[in-house]
C-alpha cells in the first residue's frame, strides 16, 4: 500500500512531536503539501490536570501559528471552555463547513476549514489523516497525562527531574535554595472538634494561599505534610539574592491571604486560621530517598531541619513569619531583628529575624 506523504510521515514521524500544539501544526503543514486546501486547524484533548479540562490547540495555516484555549474544570478558576470552542474558532476564519473528526474512540477532535468548500476527496484525505492520527496522539496523551500527574503530585521542577532521571534512590543532587516551611496553628485541637468534610475544606482554603503565593512568586511546592507545607525557591543565578527576595514576597502574600480567608471565615461564623512560616536559605540534596521499591522525590538536609524548628519559634515569639539570618543577610528588604535563638536539635544558636508589622495580617499564631 502506497501512503501520501501525510500518511507516512504519522506512522513514522508524527509520534516524536513535543506536543499536540507541534503536531497539529505540522500535520497541517503536511496535508497542505498533499494539496488539500486548508485554512485553519483544531485540535481539542481532554487533559488530566487538577484545574484543567481540556485543551484546544488552533492553527493557521497563513502564518503557521498555533494558539491555545484551556477549558478549566467544574468549579476551577474560570469559565469552562464550551464543547464546540474550536469549531467557533474555524468558522470565524473563513467561510464553509467545518470538517471535524473523532480520533480512534472517543479520543481527541480534530477538526479543519478551508478556503474554499471541501470535495469528496478533500474529506477522504482527513479522515485517512485523522484514523492514522489515532496512535501518535494517545502516545502524546499518555506522555502528557504522566507529565500532568507527576507535575501535581511533585511539582513541575521535581517532575522535571524525576521523567529526566532513572527511577534509583541513590540518585540526587546538592542544591541550594530559599526554604519556607509553614505549619497550622492550632489544628489538632480544630480537628477534634470540627466535622471532618469541614477540616478538608479549611486545609484545602489554607493550602490554596499558601501554595498560591509560592507559585505566584517562582517558588515549589516540595511537599504537604499534614497541615504544613515545605517549599522551596532554588537559586539559578550566581547571587541567592532574587530567591530570598522571592520567598520574603510569597510569605508577606501569604499573610495578606490568610487575613483575607479569615475576614470571610468570620463573616460565616468560622474560628480563624492562624499559621507560622519559617524562611532560610542552605544547601539540601534534592532527589530519591525511600524503599528499595517504594521512592519519594524530597528535599533533606541541615538547611530543611533548621527551617522546621525555626517555624517553631514563631509561637512563642508572637510573629506569623520568621527569618533566619542565612536568608536575611542576602537581601535588603526591611527585617526586625530578634536576636540569637537556641533552636532544638541545631548545635549552634540562629540569628531569627521577622517581617515589619506593616508587613504582617492582622492574623497572629494562637
Amino acid at each position: 500500500m502506497q501512503l501520501s506523504p501525510t500518511l507516512a510521515w504519522l506512522v513514522d514521524f508524527a509520534s516524536e512531536c513535543p506536543g499536540a500544539d507541534r503536531l497539529l501544526a505540522e500535520l497541517g503543514a503536511h496535508l497542505l503539501a498533499d494539496g488539500v486546501p486548508l485554512a485553519a486547524g483544531a485540535l481539542t484533548l481532554e487533559v488530566p490536570h487538577p484545574l484543567i479540562a481540556k485543551r484546544t490547540w488552533l492553527w493557521r495555516a497563513d502564518n503557521g501559528r498555533v494558539i491555545e484555549a484551556l477549558g478549566f474544570a467544574p468549579g476551577g478558576l474560570a469559565p469552562d471552555l464550551p464543547d464546540d470552542a474550536g469549531r467557533r474558532w474555524l468558522r470565524g476564519i473563513a467561510d464553509g463547513d467545518v470538517h471535524e473528526d473523532v480520533v480512534g474512540r472517543d479520543g481527541p477532535l480534530l477538526g479543519w476549514i478551508g478556503p474554499r468548500p471541501f470535495t469528496s476527496d478533500d474529506t477522504e484525505q482527513l479522515r485517512q489523516a485523522a484514523r492514522f492520527a489515532a496512535t501518535p496522539l494517545a502516545a502524546l496523551a499518555a506522555r502528557a497525562t504522566l507529565r500532568a500527574t507527576l507535575e501535581a503530585y511533585l511539582g513541575k521542577r521535581s517532575a522535571e527531574r524525576v521523567l529526566a532521571a532513572p527511577l534509583r534512590r541513590d540518585l540526587g543532587e546538592t542544591i541550594q535554595a530559599a526554604l519556607l516551611y509553614a505549619d497550622l496553628r492550632g489544628f489538632t485541637t480544630l480537628s477534634e472538634t470540627t466535622p471532618p468534610v469541614e477540616i478538608v475544606a479549611a486545609l484545602d482554603a489554607w493550602f490554596d494561599r499558601i501554595a498560591g503565593a509560592v507559585h505566584a512568586f517562582g517558588g515549589e511546592v516540595l511537599k504537604f505534610i499534614g497541615d504544613g507545607v515545605l517549599a522551596i525557591f532554588p537559586v539559578v543565578e550566581a547571587s541567592p539574592r532574587r530567591a530570598c527576595e522571592a520567598a520574603l514576597r510569597a510569605a508577606g502574600a501569604a499573610e495578606a491571604g490568610m487575613a483575607y480567608l479569615n475576614a470571610e471565615r468570620g463573616a460565616q461564623g468560622l474560628p480563624p486560621l492562624a499559621f507560622g512560616a519559617a524562611l532560610h536559605l542552605g544547601e539540601m540534596l534534592w532527589g530519591n530517598i525511600g524503599a528499595a521499591n517504594r521512592l519519594d522525590f524530597t528535599a533533606i538536609g541541615p538547611a530543611v531541619n533548621l527551617a522546621s524548628r525555626l517555624e517553631g519559634l514563631c509561637k512563642p515569639l508572637g510573629r506569623t513569619v520568621l527569618v533566619s539570618g542565612a536568608l536575611a543577610a542576602e537581601t535588603d528588604m526591611p527585617l526586625i531583628a530578634l536576636g540569637l535563638h537556641k533552636l532544638r536539635g541545631i548545635a549552634s544558636p540562629c540569628e531569627v529575624l521577622a517581617l515589619p508589622e506593616e508587613q504582617s495580617s492582622t492574623s497572629r499564631p494562637a
